[in-house]
């Protein structure tokens, strides 16, 4: 089982010919996306700073009607769209963890996400581990083909 497995991650990654999204390798378009994430009202990426997250985490459980226990729980780390795989920890700039959490991709919103975040678009079912499973989403996104970019 585990041959099949590997003769699959390879054979999708090179009918893909996956590539790094674009903001795991581009500031600029990592910080506009990230800053968008975090005005957009519909997804208020954030704490900003998980050491002093103010009343984020207060405001994001009364968003979800829930207690602020249950909203930290909810955080990027469990995500669906949050990837972690090791193809993707190879497009990250380099040390990408502390004593928070990690850094990974979020493939809702396009940008480098901590793991210790969390936004009102959180979806239960994270993290991404496998790169079969990354490369489906990248697939399903259209991110690095033909040099697109978001928005």
């Amino acid at each position: 089982m585990e041959l099949i497995i590997e003769n699959w991650r390879k054979f999708v990654n090179e009918a893909v010919k996956l590539v790094c999204p674009p903001a795991t390798q581009d500031l600029e378009l990592n910080t506009k996306n990230r800053d968008s994430a975090i005005h957009a009202e519909h997804i208020q990426y954030g704490p900003l700073n998980v050491d002093e997250p103010g009343d984020y985490w207060q405001k994001i459980a009364e968003y979800w009607n829930t207690t602020e226990e249950a909203a930290k729980a909810s955080n990027c780390g469990v995500c669906t769209a949050f990837d972690i795989s090791p193809r993707m920890k190879e497009c990250m700039p380099g040390e990408t963890s502390d004593d928070d959490g990690l850094l990974g991709y979020c493939w809702m919103h396009n940008f480098k996400c901590h793991s210790a975040r969390s936004c009102r678009t959180w979806a239960k079912g994270g993290p991404i581990e496998e790169d079969s499973v990354s490369a489906d989403w990248q697939e399903r996104s259209n991110i690095g083909k033909d040099d697109e970019t978001t928005d």
